[in-house]
């Protein structure tokens, strides 16, 4: 069974630092793609950041220079760091992988940049 399951959200202060985990199982992670998005109140789910299997990445615009995505292939495990943190960047983040057409997500973990 694919699964996938996010930690390391929390409370942080304007301009601090996050580092999310997302760890695998179920599947060979080291040939996929790998992708972390996030949902705001109100707000459609957005893409973040994109590992592909090589460790190519891709950003969005919002986080490029502030975010960094990761992956141990050994440890089937994403990361994103997430630094100088905006009250904007308040979120449920999520990751996401498709495999021959399906797309499995984690169940999320909550980010929120408060004062």
């Amino acid at each position: 069974q694919v699964q996938l399951v996010e930690s390391g959200g929390g409370l942080v202060q304007p301009g601090g630092s996050l580092r999310l985990s997302c760890v695998a199982s179920g599947f060979t992670f080291s040939m996929y793609a790998m992708n972390w998005y996030r949902q705001a109140p109100g707000k459609e789910r957005e893409l973040v950041a994109t590992c592909s299997p090589g460790g190519n990445t891709n950003y969005a615009d919002s986080v490029k220079g502030r975010f960094t995505i990761s992956r141990d292939n050994l440890k089937s495990t994403v990361y994103l760091q997430m630094n100088s943190l905006k009250p904007e960047d308040t979120a449920v983040y999520y990751c996401k992988t498709t495999r021959w057409g399906i797309t499995t997500w984690g169940q999320g973990t909550q980010v929120t940049v408060s004062s």
